[in-house]
């Protein structure tokens, strides 16, 4: 017999409560994941649908086989859903589903959301934008540093910190917030009852109170190695953009900065020293023209929206600007100015450039460069090229 929901007997209004009940049933359904969830609902739009759903209907969602439509079609552990819920009380965790208001829009615009999200602590309104910090475990002081730095200088600019709670660059930068009296968000490969890395649990109890810590698997679901690319995509899809800070030349930060350029968001790098292993990950987005090469939070903020923020000592984001009040053509000659001035807002291919102001590519690069740590012109994916 499978799950009926909403109860037969639920009265009229209390079709939300239903739905969070069987999204609850569903994820402990055998053969279930989050892959094949979001099928289900991206197929029949609610959880209720989906328990009513016939075997027929069920196997023609891709992922769907006669097995998993079985285990769905015979759910019937009342006990088990009731469990989660009691579980999640215990643990202070939310269920957040996509028809949820707190579900986050910047979420809802990726190409795979998550089904849903379980939450422990309060995630900012979509006004308080996020930004993502990300880079290896095995950093180096230089990278801790850095991420210490940044993670405290854009929460006291009114931007919320998003990393995954790993050793090395995510922990400095949850740190760098907290300390700044900012908030910040973990999103993690395990579920949010079973922190992971375990040293981290402190940490953790710490952002929930001053943001919040998110998953998207159960709520005592343990660590697992697809988990964390998985996860990836949702550290990447909170924020405006992604900060990688130091880097191997694999690893998962390189991931999260691939998945955003995916979802259209700003990619941005820290550069490290040519020599260090743990900056050639970095290094190599920066020369690909993948990611924005960034010293300072301003350089970030150039390319972000403007944050109202509550402290009135704090520098809003809106007046910080490298351009503001100057006037490039008062400043730029020789090279430079040619090379100015064959850009526009519209994107423009190095090799483009080269033809129309003779210069070759060894001679425009460096240039290019160079304007770009004066503010005046931004480097896109791909070698293009445009004003800031």
């Amino acid at each position: 017999m499978r799950l009926p929901l909403p109860d037969d007997d639920e009265p009229p209004g209390q079709h939300q409560a239903s739905d969070q009940r069987a999204l609850i049933g569903l994820s402990l359904v055998s053969g279930v994941g989050p892959q094949r969830l979001r099928a289900l609902l991206a197929a029949f739009e609610t959880p209720t649908a989906i328990f009513r759903a016939s075997r027929s209907t069920l196997t023609q969602v891709d992922g769907v086989g006669d097995q998993t439509a079985e285990a769905i079609l015979t759910f019937d552990d009342r006990a088990a859903v009731r469990r989660e819920m009691e579980r999640a009380d215990d643990l202070g965790a939310s269920l957040v589903s996509p028809w949820d208001a707190r579900f986050p829009d910047r979420l809802r615009e990726i190409y795979d959301p998550p089904a849903f999200l379980w939450m422990r602590g309060t995630l900012p309104e979509d006004a308080r934008p996020m930004v993502t910090v990300v880079g290896t475990r095995r950093c180096t002081d230089y990278g801790r540093t850095q991420a210490h730095h940044f993670g405290a200088e854009l929460a006291r600019r009114g931007f919320t910190v998003v990393s995954g709670l790993a050793y090395g660059i995510d922990a400095a930068a949850h740190k760098g917030a907290l300390d700044a009296g900012g908030r910040t968000v973990a999103v993690l490969g395990s579920g949010v009852g079973h922190i992971y890395p375990k040293k981290h649990t402190a940490l953790a109890e710490r952002i929930a109170e001053h943001g919040a810590v998110l998953s998207e698997y159960g709520l005592d679901a343990e660590p697992d190695a697809p988990h964390f690319p998985e996860r990836n995509r949702i550290l990447s899809g909170l924020a405006l953009g992604t900060l990688v800070v130091e880097s191997y030349a694999e690893g998962g930060a390189l991931i999260t900065a691939r998945l955003a350029l995916e979802q259209n968001r700003e990619v941005f790098a820290v550069p490290g020293a040519i020599t260090k292993d743990s900056s050639r990950g970095t290094n190599r987005l920066i020369q690909n023209g993948h990611a924005k090469l960034v010293m300072e939070v301003d350089d970030l903020l150039e390319e972000l929206p403007a944050v109202v923020v509550d402290d009135p000592d704090t520098v809003d984001a809106e007046t910080v600007s490298s351009g503001a009040g100057r006037d490039p053509t008062e400043e730029l000659s020789g090279e430079a100015e040619r090379l100015y001035d064959a850009l526009s807002e519209t994107p423009v291919h190095i090799d483009a450039l080269c033809e129309e102001t003779g210069l070759s590519p060894s001679e425009a690069l460096p240039t290019l460069l160079e304007l770009e740590f004066q503010g005046w012109v931004r480097q896109l994916a791909g070698k293009q090229f445009r004003r800031s």
